[in-house]
């Protein structure tokens, strides 16, 4: 099911998400619908009026790589010293490119069948990360200063 994506300067927006707790199968496939329809790289819980810590990405399906992704209560243990800076779109905020720095690399901790995972990701993968997490905390590429 497609859902409703909400608009700059809803208030849901910047709301802290809480942990998810309870199953988000259905939640996590109607993102991915969702965000592909949209078509975007990556979802957040709050873009479609959910405060829980959630987010659905696909960072090289427009380059004919689909390896869509599902996060569930993630937080970053490490983000590398190196940066990138991209143009950074956002489903919220349509129209309104920024250039925002982030780290070259991450490693990320998430719920996955079986317990916590770690992974690593880097280059527009750890930007896409990053940029869904700053949903999961209220902040928006807007709050970025724009890079050079």
């Amino acid at each position: 099911m497609i859902l409703p994506i909400l608009l700059h300067p809803d208030p849901v927006l910047r709301v802290p998400c809480t942990p998810v707790t309870g199953d988000a199968t259905a939640l996590a496939r109607d993102m991915l619908d969702t965000m592909y329809a949209a078509p975007g790289r990556g979802l957040a819980g709050p873009q479609v009026g959910v405060t829980e810590r959630i987010f659905v990405m696909d960072a090289s399906w427009k380059e004919g790589l689909p390896d869509p992704r599902v996060f569930l209560n993630p937080a970053i243990l490490r983000r590398s010293r190196d940066r990138q800076v991209n143009e950074e779109g956002c489903l919220s905020i349509p129209g309104v490119p920024r250039r925002v720095a982030r780290p070259a690399e991450i490693t990320l901790e998430f719920d996955a069948p079986g317990g916590r995972r770690h992974e690593a990701f880097a280059g527009f993968a750890a930007a896409c990360i990053c940029h869904e997490m700053d949903h999961l905390d209220g902040v928006l590429i807007l709050d970025h200063p724009e890079a050079a």
